[in-house]
């Protein structure tokens, strides 16, 4: 299938169930977007010679990481049940994808690890950063559906990794394609919470939130370009 295919489909499912994808993630958004301007408010008045970071920005962070891992899961879950011609409520998908929390935050943890190596390693050679930040492109793209094998395939957080690699090969391109969607909305999104942090930051918190959850359209299209590559490996 083309990628404008894959596009196509994935607009209009993100059309159609527009209503429940909101229910279902935007309050986790809207948490997940405050921790985060908080942090940075924190970071912003910072000592900048002698930064001093306690429990409480740990526990944010900590916290951060288990709602993305929730967020993640119940929009998996919900792409799943809808595929396949199930309807449940955003309650009941919420509370079917909270066991998968655990493995997509091991998951998350190993797979940043590999995406950031790369850069962290050639940031030390100067001007050698930009082949860092390449690869771990490229390596953010070949484990870009590690969480889908999390929550579709029962697989371990090791195994997805793995299973994720292989499996991306064949798409590998098409899959950069999709992910760099998320640059024009992030230059969009940044610009206008620019504008709205003038008005004041609830308004910045509303609007950064509101891209969030359009950029959720990638995370659409990408399980329609795996559920593809999973039929077409299927036949």
């Amino acid at each position: 299938m083309s990628l404008s295919a894959i596009l196509s489909e994935a607009y209009y499912f993100f059309r159609n169930h527009l209503g429940q994808l909101a229910v279902l993630t935007m309050p986790l958004l809207l948490l997940q977007v405050g921790i985060q301007a908080w942090l940075g408010h924190e970071l912003a008045i910072a000592d900048a010679t002698d930064p001093k970071f306690g429990a409480p920005h740990f526990i944010a962070v900590m916290v951060l990481l288990v709602i993305f891992s929730i967020l993640i899961a119940a929009l998996t879950l919900f792409l799943q049940l809808r595929s396949d011609g199930h309807e449940l409520s955003s309650g009941a998908v919420l509370k079917a994808s909270l066991p998968f929390v655990p493995p997509l935050l091991l998951a998350a943890v190993f797979s940043g690890m590999a995406i950031v190596a790369p850069v962290m390693l050639f940031a030390a050679f100067g001007p050698f950063w930009i082949i860092g930040l390449s690869i771990s492109f490229y390596l953010f793209a070949r484990l870009a559906y590690v969480n889908f094998m999390v929550v579709v395939e029962h697989i371990t957080p090791l195994e997805a990794i793995k299973s994720s690699f292989v499996f991306s090969g064949p798409i590998a391109f098409r899959t950069m394609v999709l992910l760099l969607l998320y640059i024009p909305l992030s230059l969009v999104g940044g610009t206008l919470a620019q504008a709205a942090q003038l008005v004041g930051l609830p308004l910045q918190i509303l609007v950064e939130t509101l891209f969030a959850f359009i950029g959720l359209f990638v995370n659409v299209a990408l399980y329609r370009l795996y559920m593809v590559q999973r039929q077409q490996q299927a036949g």
